[in-house]
């Protein structure tokens, strides 16, 4: 019996899965971490370019190359271990290296990537990091080295994943242009434990930077829509009263839903995006299982307090689009009905008119016809008594008599006939 076919999915779905494992990180270690996306048409960018970019960086080490079309990558390039991932509108490298420099968050951490390979990158810096992994036996020494490495306002610090470590950050961009985090793992914290905290503390930061896009784009519709909404404002008022020119009105009203409708189309997806982009922040956050340090804020506080603003500055313009898209079109076929109403009234009255006309026109054919009968029946009796004349002479029976006699019986018969005509026509 031969083997059930296999869909021919299966196996890429399956092993999708688990295409992105997390790094092992050993404490102590170093990491430095850039995103790179296009500026413009970020989810419609040529792929091949990123995999070209990736490829230049893997023959300076003389690593071996990724798959054709692959997505992630995993591998060693000289002393350090590159992760490469490419994501929908971004691609992340992220490079380990063992022990940490003397000077925190040292620059040259950050110069595994050589400048000329990051000046030829095919897009822009979403994001960078610099992060710092030390072994902490206790809680002795890290609020100072927490204190002197960040900026103590926008400080960040918690347990992690039942006190196996801590982790800290500011969120803010250093001297170097780097975002800088600390992670501190007790002895026997296992290194895919680490790399697991290290890989989601570089998502949080890469997420929240993508997010904040969206919060660019609501900015910057705020004055577009104001005056858009001031223009429907004024349509819709103008329709309380009567209507001077409604194909006019209506005309405007076109424009401003085509114009609203434009704009929705052109932020849909980073709006919808951003939305996807806030779920997986707070989802990164929440499977760190965070605790209180030291009575300092935690990543989940920090971004209930800076990030959760932003985002619902986000939904709300999203849904004062929406709401303005919809008005537009109520408004429109509010105004479509009342010219459709007052056109119908105008109907109502012009068939009245056709209706008195009609009547009139009536009134005046029947009276032409009774005309008609009186003139035909006149000559009609001539006719007739032309050809009565000699009874006239032979029955010595006066004109007179004739005429009276014949001119009934014409009427009759030319009355007859008109009516016959009348009943052929209908």
């Amino acid at each position: 019996m031969p083997p059930i076919a296999d869909h021919p999915l299966r196996y890429p779905m399956a092993n999708e899965l688990h295409a992105r494992p997390f790094p092992s990180v050993a404490a102590p270690s170093r990491a430095a971490y850039l995103a790179i996306k296009p500026a413009k048409n970020a989810a419609g960018r040529d792929r091949a370019k990123d995999r070209t970019h990736l490829i230049d960086l893997l023959d300076r080490f003389g690593a071996q190359h990724p798959q054709p079309d692959a997505t992630h990558y995993f591998g060693q390039i000289g002393k350090h271990i590159l992760k490469w991932e490419s994501h929908t509108e971004f691609v992340t490298y992220t490079i380990f290296g063992d022990g940490v420099a003397e000077r925190p968050f040292d620059v040259a951490t950050f110069a595994v990537f050589p400048e000329d390979w990051l000046a030829a990158a095919p897009g822009t810096r979403v994001t960078s990091a610099l992060i710092r992994v030390e072994v902490a036996e206790g809680d002795g020494g890290l609020s100072d080295k927490a204190h002197d490495w960040f900026v103590p306002e926008s400080l960040a610090i918690s347990r992690v994943l039942e006190d196996d470590l801590v982790v800290a950050g500011d969120f803010r961009i250093d001297p170097a242009g780097h975002m800088r985090f600390a992670v501190f793992a007790r002895p026997g914290t296992g290194a895919r434990r680490i790399g697991r905290v290290v890989q989601r503390l570089c998502e949080i930061e890469t997420y929240k930077a993508m997010s904040m896009l969206g919060l660019s784009r609501a900015r910057e519709l705020g004055p577009r829509l104001a005056a858009i909404d001031g223009t429907l404002s004024k349509l819709v008022g103008d329709m309380c009263g009567p209507i001077a020119e409604p194909a006019g009105m209506l005309q405007s009203l076109l424009e401003v839903s085509a114009e609203l409708e434009n704009i929705v189309a052109q932020t849909a997806f980073r709006f919808g995006a951003t939305g996807a982009y806030e779920t997986i922040v707070n989802q990164r956050i929440e499977v760190l299982r965070e605790q209180r340090f030291a009575g300092r804020q935690t990543f989940g506080e920090f971004m209930m307090r800076r990030f959760d603003p932003a985002m619902r500055t986000v939904k709300s313009t999203e849904r004062r689009l929406q709401a303005m898209s919809d008005r537009a079109l109520r408004a429109g076929d509010l105004l479509r009905t009342r010219v459709d109403v007052e056109r119908s009234a105008q109907n109502q009255d012009l068939l009245t008119s056709m209706d008195r006309r009609a009547d009139l026109q009536l009134r005046l054919q029947r009276t032409v016809e009774g005309l008609s009968v009186v003139a035909i029946s006149y000559y009609a009796v001539n006719l007739v008594l032309y050809m009565t004349g000699p009874l006239e002479k032979t029955f010595d029976i006066p004109k007179t008599v004739l005429a009276a006699i014949a001119t009934p019986v014409v009427l009759l018969f030319v009355w007859l006939m008109v009516q016959r005509i009348h009943k052929k026509m209908a």
